[in-house]
């Protein structure tokens, strides 16, 4: 989701001025909360994955996985249109959906001063979902011995996506500091003055980012349903160990059978020894 080019971002264009409604509002902490519980649930699974198998985190994972994968098509639905308005009009502002300016305009109450500021937390807390996601895949394979395609697939995007984000964190922090526009690799750091070229270049950049990043998102996926088997078995209750293993009460009379004599077998050889000798 790239912004729209202007106001204090200086980088003209689009408007998301404008009262804010209080469904503005709810978008921006929904959306945010949304973010904030993936993570919450990453750490806590990357946690106790380090301990002994809990049926739980198999479902916890899934649901990680889920959400990414549903806010990634939102996301990536984003830059589609967007290059696609591009286009159609070249030389026109960046186009954003209507709700992505309301949830921008929710989010820019945190300093209406910047008003480039809420378009930017925007992008952040999209890409950090998408990321959040990525590492769902490779929390819920982490278990499974052996090399998986699906974990290859997942440690890539979590890179490359990794990258991606500090990349926005990088353009969030110079708007809230006070830049007078943007200043990321995706703005080439600045250098390029506001209008169409500068639009093209942000635009583009940030559909083929992300392009390339759901493609990985994808073939991660498409791995993890191969082997979603070896992935379910991992997180099947350990196997008692067999030294340790309960005996049936067949077994132990068994054993105790064996272990002490049979009734009456030691008076026999006593009466034996006697009458030999």
């Amino acid at each position: 989701m790239d912004h729209p080019p202007g106001g204090h971002g200086g980088h003209g264009g689009h408007d998301m001025g404008g009262a804010v409604s209080s469904l503005d509002t709810w978008g921006a902490v929904l959306f945010i909360g949304w973010a904030v519980v993936m993570w919450a649930a990453v750490v806590v699974v990357a946690y106790a994955n380090r301990g002994p198998v809990r049926p739980w985190l198999f479902r916890t994972s899934v649901g990680v996985i889920g959400l990414g994968v549903v806010g990634q098509i939102g996301h990536f639905q984003e830059h589609v249109v967007q290059a696609g308005y591009w286009v159609a009009n070249p030389y026109s502002a960046a186009w954003m959906t209507p709700w992505a300016n309301s949830i921008a305009r929710g989010m820019g109450q945190v300093d209406p001063t910047k008003p480039a500021l809420g378009m930017e937390i925007l992008h952040l807390t999209g890409n950090f979902i998408f990321l959040a996601g990525l590492v769902g895949i490779v929390q819920i394979t982490r278990r499974v011995t052996g090399a998986l395609k699906s974990r290859k697939w997942a440690k890539m995007g979590v890179w490359m996506q990794g990258i991606h984000g500090i990349e926005h964190i990088v353009l969030t922090l110079s708007v809230a500091l006070g830049a007078s526009r943007a200043i990321g690799l995706s703005t080439w750091f600045g250098a390029i003055d506001p209008g169409p070229a500068l639009v093209t270049y942000r635009v583009w950049w940030h559909f083929v980012a992300n392009l390339i990043g759901t493609a990985i998102l994808a073939a991660a996926l498409f791995h993890l349903w191969k082997e979603k088997k070896a992935v379910k078995d991992s997180y099947l209750p350990e196997p008692v160990a067999a030294g340790s293993r309960a005996l049936s009460p067949a077994s132990a009379s068994a054993s105790n059978s064996e272990e002490r004599p049979a009734q009456g077998a030691e008076p026999v050889r006593e009466r034996e020894l006697v009458s030999r000798t």
